[in-house]
C-alpha cells in the first residue's frame, strides 16, 4: 500500500463527500478508491469513515487522523513548491477570488497585465460574492469589500467604495433633483433586490444616520440592470460607487445627495499567513495593490 496515496484518496473522499466524488476528482476507478481507504483502515486497525447511502461520515478516530494528515499533505506540497523553485522566482499557479461585478470590472484587467508581466505564473480567478474560506479552499488571495472580521488572515487595505444615489440628466430634467433623502418619497426609484425586498435606503453617519423607505417603480436583481435602468431615465438608483463609475464618468448618470452619504466600505487584499511567502504571491500583491488603489482613487474622484 502506498500510504501517501491512500491518505490523499481519503482526504479527497471526505472533501467530496463520497468515494465516487474522490474517484472523479482523482480520476481513478471507484474500486481503487474503496480499496485504498479500506487498506488504510486495515493498516491503522481502526474505522475511519462510516459509509452511508448518501455520504461519508468520519468516526472520532477518523476526524483526528484526517486533521493531522491535512497538515502533513500541506507540508509535503510546501516542500514540493520549494523544490520546484517557487521561492527563487515567481512561478506556479495562484488562486484568487473577488466579488463578481467588482472582480470583472477592476480585478480581472489587472490580472491580465500581471500575467503578461510574469509569464511563469498562472492565475485561477474565481469570481464569487460568497466569502470562501481561504485555507479550506486553498485560495492564495481574496479581494474583500466591507469590514473584515477578526481573524489570523493578513489584510492590506487598497481603498474604499460606497453606496451612491444617482439618476440620469433626462430624469432630473423631467422630475427635478431631490435635495434631501426624505424627498425620495416623491420620486421614481429603482430597487436593487431579488426575491426578498430591500426598500430601506440608509443615509448619513453617526447621529445623522437615517433610513428612508422608497417605493420603486422597478426592482431588479443585478447591479448592471439597475445602472442600465437609471441611464435609461427610469428613476433614481442606489448602487455601489464602482458599479456606476463608468456611467458617471460618461455623464450618463449624475450623483445625488452626496452630503448624506453613508460610511465608505473598505476594500482589502487578504491572504493566509505563511512562514515563507512564495515569490508568486509576493509579486502578485506588489503588482495588484498599487494598481487597484489607483483605480479606486479614480472612482472616488468621480463623486467629488
Amino acid at each position: 500500500m502506498d500510504r501517501f496515496e491512500a491518505i490523499r484518496t481519503l482526504l479527497a473522499a471526505i472533501d467530496g463527500g463520497s468515494l465516487s466524488a474522490a474517484s472523479r476528482s482523482l480520476r481513478i476507478p471507484l474500486p481503487t478508491v474503496s480499496r485504498r481507504v479500506s487498506d488504510l483502515e486495515a493498516h491503522l486497525g481502526t474505522q475511519l469513515v462510516i459509509r452511508t447511502s448518501r455520504r461519508l461520515v468520519l468516526t472520532e478516530a477518523g476526524s483526528a487522523y484526517t486533521a493531522a494528515m491535512r497538515q502533513v499533505v500541506e507540508q509535503v506540497a510546501e516542500a514540493e513548491r520549494a523544490a520546484a523553485g517557487e521561492y527563487r522566482a515567481p512561478r506556479g499557479e495562484l488562486t484568487v477570488t473577488a466579488p463578481i461585478r467588482f472582480g470583472g470590472l477592476h480585478v480581472a484587467p489587472i490580472v491580465h497585465h500581471f500575467l503578461a508581466t510574469y509569464p511563469d505564473v498562472s492565475v485561477r480567478l474565481v469570481l464569487s460574492d460568497a466569502n470562501v474560506d481561504l485555507i479550506e479552499n486553498h485560495v492564495d488571495v481574496a479581494v474583500r469589500i466591507g469590514t473584515l472580521p477578526d481573524s489570523a488572515l493578513l489584510a492590506q487595505r487598497v481603498g474604499a467604495v460606497r453606496w451612491v444615489i444617482c439618476a440620469s440628466p433626462a430624469y432630473l430634467a423631467r422630475r427635478g433633483e431631490p435635495t434631501t433623502p426624505a424627498a425620495l418619497a416623491e420620486h421614481d426609484c429603482i430597487a436593487f433586490e431579488g426575491l426578498q425586498r430591500y426598500r430601506d435606503w440608509p443615509f448619513g453617519t453617526g447621529t445623522a444616520a437615517q433610513t428612508i423607505a422608497i417605493r420603486p417603480r422597478l426592482s431588479v436583481n443585478t447591479a448592471e440592470a439597475v445602472v442600465a435602468a437609471a441611464v435609461a431615465g427610469v428613476g433614481i438608483a442606489r448602487v455601489m460607487s464602482y458599479q456606476a463609475s463608468a456611467a458617471v464618468a460618461d455623464g450618463d448618470l449624475v450623483p445625488l445627495l452626496q452630503r448624506h452619504a453613508s460610511e465608505p466600505r473598505p476594500v482589502h487584499l487578504i491572504h493566509a499567513p505563511q512562514p515563507l511567502i512564495p515569490l508568486k504571491l509576493r509579486a502578485f500583491l506588489d503588482f495588484v495593490a498599487p494598481r487597484l488603489k489607483a483605480e479606486l482613487d479614480v472612482i472616488e474622484q468621480r463623486y467629488r
